[in-house]
């Protein structure tokens, strides 16, 4: 029989790309990142017991990532308060890119540590393919809202991109 220390475990290593992709467009100091990967793992496996499955795993992560990246930049002292539990074997992953693919991939987290912390959310929303009404019922807002805040985000992303090639 499976463990639920063991079934969380499984779980994270399925998922930690999201956790990846959170940390990297909230914190742009890779310490940081790292300190923010640390904390969400933490808060999931705090919430851990609560998951009843009936929303996608995923879609819990999400967002109780998305809450303690928020929370997380708002705290005064930008470190993580593990107290209890090792997370240290839920090492970053390392993509395999080509320099100039990596290239544009800094200057698009860069441009995105650019926007404010909603902004954030909906363009991590826009590049993991959530469609409106996943967006809005995860903001609890609209779908006619959520798709109004989403390209007012895409708009300001793109902007600060061009700006950057000039």
């Amino acid at each position: 029989m499976i463990s639920l220390e063991q079934e969380f475990i499984s779980k994270i290593e399925k998922h930690k790309g999201i956790i990846f992709k959170i940390s990297k467009m909230y914190m742009a100091e890779k310490d940081d990142r790292n300190d923010l990967f640390q904390e969400i793992t933490f808060q999931l496996w705090k919430a851990y017991p609560s998951f009843r499955g009936q929303s996608e795993f995923s879609t819990w992560l999400y967002r109780i990532a998305l809450n303690t990246a928020l929370i997380f930049l708002k705290s005064e002292k930008r470190r993580s308060f593990i107290a209890n539990g090792d997370f240290s074997g839920y090492a970053l992953a390392q993509e395999d890119y080509d320099d100039q693919k990596e290239e544009r991939l800094t200057e698009m987290y860069q441009a995105i540590h650019q926007l404010n912390p909603i902004d954030k959310a909906f363009i991590f929303y826009y590049l993991e393919d959530f469609s409106g009404k996943q967006i809005a019922d995860e903001m609890g807002i609209s779908e006619g809202n959520a798709r109004v805040k989403m390209n007012r985000a895409k708009n300001k992303l793109k902007d600060i991109l061009s700006q950057h090639k000039k």
